[in-house]
């Protein structure tokens, strides 16, 4: 099967499991969504849906989150981890959203990537759920998926950026990369992976990955 014909697998697989999509972080305009990709970072979208109501409550703009002390945000937020340079994070670009573009989110990656704590794969979430521009935030799930289906070396997650958007239709970029994040957490973990669950890697996957798999499976036996 060459790339273009897994390609084409993938995308039909993820339309029959997902037809429609959850968005994973909960948030209801660009500024909070910004904020709780931030928080994500290390972290898991259920442990940072339970704390952004607490932060959002005290702040969910950037004018009452300059109002906050950088301690204050790092007490909330505490619990998602890496919350000294989190809540830092946060107080500096609400300072800079107020001082260069008046309260609002930029809507391009210039902008939102000179923020603080905001890099390449922040800036492409925020851009693709928060202005609906098409991008590929690639995450360790995607990272992970991407090379066991044989659809890039997986070097890094620059190169497997670069290689799921030259697979993909554009059109399909966001609903795309977020399929594959919940079916690399629903069927195709990094731990306790089976492939009797695992429709698209036990069809489409990598020869090494599938011998790797299997020879481990016939050890346990």
């Amino acid at each position: 099967m060459t790339k273009a014909q897994k390609a084409k697998f993938v995308i039909k697989t993820l339309q029959e499991i997902y037809p429609t999509i959850p968005i994973p972080l909960d948030h209801k305009d660009p500024y909070t969504l910004l904020i709780a990709v931030l928080m994500s970072a290390q972290s898991t979208d259920v442990r940072v849906n339970q704390i952004t109501p607490l932060l959002f409550e005290r702040a969910d703009n950037p004018k009452m989150m300059v109002k906050l002390r950088i301690d204050e945000i790092q007490d909330i937020i505490r619990p998602v981890g890496l919350s000294p340079a989190k809540a830092k994070a946060i107080h500096g670009l609400s300072e800079i959203l107020l001082e260069k573009h008046n309260g609002e989110v930029p809507d391009n990656f210039e902008d939102l990537e000179a923020l603080p704590g905001v890099g390449h794969k922040t800036a492409s979430v925020v851009l693709a759920q928060a202005f609906g521009m098409p991008t590929f935030p690639v995450d360790t799930h995607i990272h992970r998926l991407m090379y066991r289906w044989g659809l890039t070396d997986g070097k890094n997650v620059v190169q497997t950026e670069n290689d799921a958007k030259k697979l993909f239709p554009k059109a399909l970029w966001n609903d795309l990369h977020l399929q594959i994040i919940w079916y690399g957490r629903q069927y195709s973990p990094a731990r306790g992976w089976s492939l009797d669950k695992d429709i698209i890697t036990a069809t489409i996957g990598r020869k090494s990955v599938l011998e790797e798999y299997y020879k481990k499976a016939s050890a346990k036996k």
